[in-house]
């Protein structure tokens, strides 16, 4: 695909290195020439200086005969303008925007063909809410990504204690059954997941009935949402649960996550701006906003970080971040969360002291991906930092022009490592086994431990010019 994008940052940045080695031509834009060299020197991609909502430079991009075009700039304005240009212009076929104000993202109609003509709206602050939720409220995962609407989830956690851990994976299925047989609860009853990756020492294991599970274990299972805390239980022991939470930051991420929480957790915020933390205390009904310094070890004391079961790190500075993370970890806070926006720093602190190094760039390529991919996708996760994928696709055709219609699972030929982990049929949640058959408009749950595997999973997914 030709795509350009409007945006060198992070987010612009981390999705060229994303495509660029998927044999797309990219083309950047942004007002800064020394990004542009930077990200030039590093990837065969081409680059333009200048104002991305400038007709004249949207033609110098190529978007004359472009496929895609994927505003992310830091400028809400900006992103929604050159759209509403590639659209009047260039009659560029897709166009994507990043958003961040909420008071735009409340008026849809916004965003319509007539209007400023995005076809689809990424918004970092909302993704990255909605992930760090899911990390509260399931405090010993490293992530959950969820599918089908909510339905599925893809859980990575690291096993320690469990009974899983030193037996043979085939065992999992008998002893979740067995442990909730005797459950009035017939959804428990029926309790089933799938692993769907495992890395060792930071290298991917095929997952098979045979593989023992040893302490430390990376592991990424899919499981009905309902079922996703028994199955944890499986991999670690575990007594954690969260009741409080302190939030560092009271920007867009650490008001919103604090506006998400408060209704089900005990929520402190910390921000350093006397006047916006005066606005976040009539804002929101039940967190007690404090003002401070987020890397003060008296105020942190003082508020009792000790007791705290969740600790979030959210501040616009990754040194102060990664600071109070640091010392909050120091001072007795059970699971600390740091968001970093440089991605050389989240490789080196992810699963040290630091529980969870969040990269908000890294947050948002997944929903990015989910329009960029080959095939019918209706959800992309990027996972390990880049280097894997989750996605939920849907099969078209018969088992005529398929190569996944009317076969069972261990009958199709898979790319290396990848797995096919569940299938959402209709309101169904179908966990996938090697005698699983795959029918028409199933959606299935697929896990990609390499993305260098993406292309051959794009073809797998081609439908015969018979069926059309």
């Amino acid at each position: 695909m030709k795509i350009i994008i409007l945006g060198a940052g992070q987010v612009g940045a981390n999705l060229a290195a994303s495509l660029v080695s998927e044999a797309n031509d990219i083309t950047m834009v942004d007002v800064d020439d020394a990004k542009l060299m930077l990200l030039q020197d590093r990837y065969d991609l081409r680059t333009v200086c200048g104002q991305a909502s400038f007709p004249s430079v949207l033609r110098d991009a190529g978007a004359d005969d472009a496929d895609m075009l994927v505003a992310v700039t830091q400028n809400d304005e900006t992103n929604m303008v050159a759209c509403k240009l590639a659209a009047t212009l260039f009659n560029v076929p897709t166009k994507i925007a990043r958003i961040r104000a909420l008071d735009y993202m409340q008026h849809e109609e916004l965003f319509s063909p007539e209007n400023m003509a995005v076809d689809f709206v990424i918004s970092p602050e909302k993704e990255v809410t909605g992930y760090l939720r899911r990390l509260i409220d399931y405090p010993d995962a490293l992530q959950v990504v969820d599918f089908a609407e909510g339905r599925i989830r893809l859980v990575a956690v690291k096993a320690h204690g469990g009974f899983l851990v030193g037996h043979e994976l085939r065992e999992m299925r008998d002893h979740l059954r067995s442990h909730f047989r005797e459950s009035e609860n017939r959804k428990l009853r029926e309790l089933d997941a799938r692993v769907a990756a495992i890395f060792r020492h930071g290298q991917a294991i095929v997952p098979e009935g045979s593989t023992i599970i040893q302490d430390g274990d990376e592991i990424f299972f899919l499981a009905a949402t309902e079922h996703i805390r028994a199955v944890m239980k499986e991999m670690r022991r575990t007594d954690h649960s969260v009741r409080r939470v302190m939030i560092a930051g009271g920007g867009n991420i650490g008001s919103r996550l604090a506006a998400e929480l408060e209704g089900d957790y005990e929520v402190k915020l910390i921000d350093h701006n006397k006047k916006n933390a005066q606005v976040l205390a009539e804002r929101l009904q039940r967190t007690l906003v404090l003002v401070g310094d987020v890397t003060d070890e008296d105020l942190l004391q003082q508020e009792n970080v000790e007791d705290m079961d969740v600790f979030c790190s959210l501040t616009n500075d990754d040194e102060n971040n990664i600071m109070s993370a640091l010392l909050a970890k120091r001072m007795g806070a059970k699971k600390v969360i740091a968001l970093i926006n440089r991605s050389s720093y989240v490789d080196l602190l992810q699963g040290g002291e630091i529980d969870v190094a969040l990269s908000p760039a890294q947050a948002t390529i997944g929903p990015l991906l989910t329009h960029i991919r080959h095939g019918d996708m209706a959800v992309v996760h990027s996972l390990r930092r880049g280097a894997a994928e989750a996605m939920e696709v849907v099969v078209h055709g018969d088992s005529k022009t398929s190569k996944l219609i009317g076969r069972r699972i261990e009958q199709i030929d898979l790319p290396e490592g990848v797995s096919i982990g569940a299938i959402a049929r209709g309101e169904l949640v179908v966990i996938a086994h090697h005698d699983t058959l795959i029918e028409p408009e199933d959606h299935l749950i697929l896990f990609v431990p390499n993305k260098r595997m993406i292309p051959k999973v794009e073809k797998l997914l081609q439908v015969g010019f018979g069926f059309f």
